[in-house]
């Protein structure tokens, strides 16, 4: 197993952005304020030959009185137990904090290999700076500066070096591919309550308040053998609401989140309905080709259940009509109620989100589909459909050659596509089909506007001689 190295220091000292500069990436949310990172963030890196998982942690105050603090303060206590080395990351620029001495001491007691950063050191004009943190008990400070990436690579050399002395890294079997599936919806929907109960531990922050996750946060589980990747999202609001420059990249994440995932759970509020914005957020599931589960949370605050459902079924079928083959599930984070049953969902979406149709099979299903039902004529001209072929799954995307692709009927696509739904069992995950004219055609069109045009310039010669 890879070993896992974890960043601890007090709030605002650089963590994350020490992080991205490590991990070669912007996993991590970096802003000028304390507190924007809560959750535990982590990345694959390898430096040389040495390989190991970096996991980024939230700010540690002692004695904050932030509703958070306490749910930061343990995210941080679990990263530094499951931690194999510790980077503890300390402000060059401010100097010690009384956080800095609570911070040693916690870490006094944790036999484990410790590296201190002392960050915002940008040159060696400034590393006289580094004397008054040996009065913390530091044996060998290191210079860096995250932001500039002065010092980083003789920091790094070490600790791939104490990676290296670690012990030999056990190779295990590749885990059989992951379904990555993302946990959309407004704030306090109970999206992290929701992973957190699937996990059996509070793997994420949970509160009341709206807007706690910020990150995209990411979970691997296993369930019957098969491995999942659990996304949780920042909470989407309606744009009009988004006002902190931190939360528009938040939501940004969320959406990114989106271009890795195989299956959207787009989690709605039980006692609120079907709302403006989880129609919204559900059209960028949508839009992204992604398979979708509609979750109802909270379903045990519901009184008239059986009603309920059934006119939140009705409206979700109305006003969402793109998303009209996407199952949904009633479920309670808090009492565990319909939660195993997601995955029996997403296993089913996920097989006919990846499905494959053979080129004989599905140009037998269209042309018998074109049989039955003919197009409108184009321009008078009738439609002519040559052949078929699925060029990509996940979600299933035909193409379709026709003489007159622009002549296709976006009524008469949704009839096509309808019909390879019946025919084949896929009417749980997003269907595309593009039309496109044959090659061959598309020259004798070329060839043909060259002769209308040399035709229309010897006119134009005649007229002026």
């Amino acid at each position: 197993m890879k070993p896992i190295i974890a960043i601890v220091g007090r709030p605002n000292v650089g963590k994350s952005t020490f992080f991205n500069r490590i991990t070669g990436t912007r996993g991590a949310l970096v802003d000028d304020f304390p507190g924007v990172t809560r959750d535990r963030i982590h990345a694959d890196v390898t430096w040389e030959d040495a390989s190991f998982t970096l996991v980024d942690t939230g700010g540690f105050l002692k004695e904050d009185r932030d509703e958070f603090s306490a749910l930061v303060q343990d995210q941080i206590y679990q990263a530094v137990q499951d931690a194999d080395m510790i980077v503890l990351v300390l402000d060059g620029k401010a100097g010690v904090s009384p956080f800095d001495m609570d911070l040693v001491e916690m870490l006094r007691s944790v036999r484990k290999p410790i590296f201190y950063a002392v960050n915002k050191i940008d040159g060696p004009d400034h590393e006289e700076n580094l004397y008054e943190f040996f009065d913390l008990g530091i044996e060998k400070p290191y210079p860096v500066s995250a932001e500039h990436g002065y010092g980083i690579g003789d920091f790094m050399d070490d600790l791939g070096a104490a990676i290296s002395a670690f012990g030999p890294q056990t190779m295990i079997d590749a885990p059989r591919e992951s379904i990555g599936v993302a946990v959309l919806g407004r704030p306090n929907v109970g999206k992290s309550s929701l992973i957190n109960r699937i996990l059996g531990r509070p793997r994420l922050i949970v509160s009341d308040l709206p807007g706690t996750t910020r990150d995209a946060v990411d979970t691997l589980c296993e369930f019957n053998g098969r491995s999942y990747l659990l996304i949780d999202t920042a909470g989407i609001r309606r744009k009009s609401r988004v006002t902190q420059r931190l939360e528009k990249f938040s939501v940004i994440k969320a959406l990114r989140s989106l271009d890795r995932c195989d299956v959207a759970l787009v989690v709605l509020d039980s006692g609120a309905g079907v709302t403006e914005q989880d129609i919204k957020i559900a059209g960028y599931a949508h839009d992204r080709g992604c398979g979708a589960v509609f979750l109802f949370n909270k379903w045990d605050m519901v009184q008239e259940r059986k009603h309920t459902l059934k006119r939140y079924m009705e409206q979700l079928r109305m006003e969402a009509k793109f998303l009209s083959f996407a199952p949904a599930l009633e479920v309670s984070a808090v009492t565990g109620q319909g939660v195993m049953k997601i995955f029996q969902l997403v296993d089913e979406v996920y097989r006919q989100y990846a499905f494959r149709l053979g080129t004989g099979e599905l140009n037998r299903i269209l042309a018998q589909a074109v049989e039955r039902t003919e197009p409108s004529l184009f321009r008078g001209k009738r439609l002519k459909f040559y052949y078929a072929t699925q060029v990509s799954a996940k979600p299933p995307t035909i193409v379709c050659f026709v003489n007159y692709p622009e002549g296709v009927h976006f009524s008469y696509k949704r009839y096509l596509i309808n019909q390879v739904r019946a025919e084949t069992g896929l009417n749980q995950t997003p269907v595309r089909m593009v039309f496109r004219r044959r090659e061959r055609d598309a020259r004798r069109t070329a060839h043909g506007a060259g002769h209308k045009a040399q035709g229309l310039r010897r006119k134009g010669a005649r007229r002026t001689t």
